[in-house]
């Protein structure tokens, strides 16, 4: 089934919901302007007012950094197989639709990984929301090339408007007041505005897709129009998707979110991205060749972003900042042996449900399909450090819970308690 198709099920059938997260460091609002972090500075600062996020999300922006700078091997030596790793870890994975990659990098200098039917492809759902935001940084690169203080300031600065690309999606996006400190939870309409960097945020932290939608076209309007693209007016950018054909803007679009994957060894079959996420982006572009996913291909990224090769190195860090959990944690991030931990994550899941002749069916537990998606890099404060890329697709099962449980499974065997912790 094509990526479209799903998601026209997904968006009139109801079948998928989300629950709303927040991102990015913190104490971040100076350097993004992103107003939702104002607030929760705001109620760190007050004594009346308690902060509800566990330890590991409470990290500041200094404390963030990329683990495998310094680990010029090649994508192809460190995803070598340690047996020794990879038998202990095989005995908690499941039968059935589970693949999965695992990466152990707390020793940069010894890597273990292991791979479970790592090459079958997934619908990805969300997580190609990465290829999204991995495009931006790209075009922002490629107009600023030599400043990343230029980057980050059309990123703040540059303000646009949804229109009707954002429409529709149900997901809400939070919409800080900074003077009368109120935030609302709403859907997106096309009279917003924010700044690039919120709608960043928006699309990778409560994962909206009319977010992506925007961010992907801003994407394009920055590969055509270039270094002119951050004085564009609104009546430009109007009359360039007006008179533009269809196919060019859709070759273009097609070509930004997949090329830069392209540029870091991921393949064509290993992940690539063929639709944008909402109906009211459809009118403008086209779909190209489907969507798909495989651990392989998001584990060949994750590593290349810690190294620092995604874009660049500052590229990369705000790229993993952008996918740092500072909120109530779900799915794979819910288990409650990462509490404590740093947890950067993106995650997605796609479903349908057949009832007729009472078949069994839930929130989650699709019985026609069940995609769920996890991509996870986990960092204790004991030093143990790790990256999890796993999809399924396992029918009338929660997978929310499902992939909770393997995670806790995953993390005894990577970061296993002392007896004195036990025993505590």
């Amino acid at each position: 089934m094509s990526h479209k198709k799903l998601l026209l099920t997904f968006l009139g059938l109801g079948f998928i919901s989300f629950i709303t997260l927040s991102f990015y460091p913190i104490d971040g609002y100076e350097s993004t302007g992103i107003s939702r972090l104002l607030r929760l500075e705001r109620i760190k600062k007050d004594s009346t007012q308690k902060l509800s996020l566990p330890i590991g999300a409470q990290l500041p922006l200094n404390c963030i950094e990329l683990q495998l700078t310094q680990v010029e091997d090649s994508i192809s030596e460190i995803l070598q197989e340690d047996e020794a790793f990879a038998e202990k870890l095989r005995k908690v994975i499941p039968s059935g639709n589970y693949s999965l990659t695992i990466l152990d990098m707390s020793d940069p200098q010894h890597l273990k990984y292991m791979g479970h039917k790592e090459s079958l492809g997934y619908q990805p759902g969300s997580v190609g929301k990465l290829t999204v935001i991995t495009a931006l940084f790209t075009q922002l690169h490629n107009i600023c090339p030599e400043s990343w203080e230029a980057r980050k300031a059309i990123l703040k600065n540059k303000r646009v408007k949804a229109g009707d690309w954002a429409i529709y999606d149900h997901h809400t996006i939070p919409d800080y007041d900074i003077e009368n400190d109120k935030l609302v939870k709403r859907k997106v309409s096309p009279n917003d505005v924010f700044t690039l960097y919120e709608w960043a945020d928006h699309m990778m932290s409560v994962s909206n897709n009319g977010a992506a939608s925007v961010v992907w076209r801003e994407a394009l309007l920055m590969a055509a129009f270039k270094d002119k693209y951050e004085y564009l007016t609104q009546e430009e950018v109007d009359e360039y998707f007006k008179n533009t054909p269809k196919k060019e803007l859709t070759l273009l679009a097609n070509q930004i979110v997949n090329e830069p994957l392209r540029k870091i060894g991921i393949t064509h079959d290993e992940w690539r991205l063929g639709s944008f996420f909402t109906s009211g982006a459809n009118k403008y572009v086209g779909d190209i060749g489907g969507s798909i996913g495989t651990p392989l291909g998001l584990m060949k990224y994750l590593v290349q972003l810690e190294q620092g090769k995604v874009v660049d190195k500052p590229s990369s860090l705000e790229i993993k900042r952008l996918m740092y959990m500072t909120d109530r944690r779900i799915r794979y991030a819910y288990a409650q042996e990462l509490k404590d931990a740093a947890v950067y994550f993106k995650s997605g899941s796609l479903y349908s449900c057949d009832r007729s002749n009472g078949k069994s069916c839930g929130e989650y537990a699709g019985n026609v399909y069940n995609y769920m998606n996890s991509v996870a890099i986990v960092e204790h404060p004991n030093g143990k450090k790790y990256m999890v890329c796993l999809m399924t697709n396992v029918l009338r099962k929660n997978s929310a819970w499902d992939h909770m449980v393997l995670a806790s499974k995953i993390d005894e065997v990577i970061n296993p308690k002392t007896e004195e912790t036990e025993k505590s």
